[in-house]
């Protein structure tokens, strides 16, 4: 039986900590097991490997940051799905270093367990969906130009302005909002008002 003590959670928090510390090459089962205190055995008596651990680790952490991004889409509200990377990456300080700092290849190596590999896909396919009728309602149609705008306005700017406080492990500042705001208004503003002009 499992050990009573733990729970997967603890094991999921501890693993997100080492990575989120030292790099995704410190979580070892023997360093999640130390930093719990916690026999080798009742790691295994919830998952298989250190493998299968890193790939849920990853999945639930994707899952999470995605939500509020994907929950802004839905209600047509851009701006708020690119202030979501900051708001977020401060109230999950070592969420954000896993996510923003390494690759899933980092974290997932071999073959995904089944339900782990589905889930991911269907949400890569409903958070294409979104992005491309932002680009549809933003831009004017989905096209390459115009997909490779929403990405830059939803993703690629929060991303990049958090990043040098990830490396440091600190919160993003305020200013951090600003600049993606003022970024987002560049683009997306600028885009309507040439579009008006023609």
């Amino acid at each position: 039986m499992a050990h009573p003590a733990f729970e997967d959670a603890d094991f999921l928090k501890a693993a997100l900590a080492l990575a989120a510390e030292h790099g995704p090459s410190a979580v070892t089962v023997a360093a999640i097991t130390a930093r719990l205190k916690a026999p080798t055995g009742s790691f295994y008596h919830r998952f298989a490997s250190r493998d299968v651990l890193l790939a849920q680790l990853w999945f639930e952490t994707v899952l999470d940051f995605q939500h509020g991004i994907q929950a802004a889409l839905d209600d047509g509200d851009g701006l708020r799905a690119a202030l979501h990377t900051p708001a977020w990456v401060r109230r999950h300080l070592d969420g954000g270093c896993l996510l923003l700092l390494y690759h899933r290849a980092d974290f997932v190596h071999g073959d995904w367990p089944p339900a782990l590999r589905d889930g991911l896909a269907e949400q890569a396919r409903r958070a294409e969906a979104r992005l491309k009728k932002f680009a549809r309602d933003t831009f004017g149609r989905a096209g390459p130009n115009e997909i490779r705008k929403a990405q830059f306005v939803i993703s690629e700017v929060p991303v990049a302005a958090v990043r040098q406080y990830l490396l440091r492990r600190e919160p993003p500042p305020k200013l951090v909002d600003e600049l993606i705001s003022t970024t987002w208004h560049a683009v997306v503003d600028g885009h309507r008002m040439s579009a008006n002009q023609k």
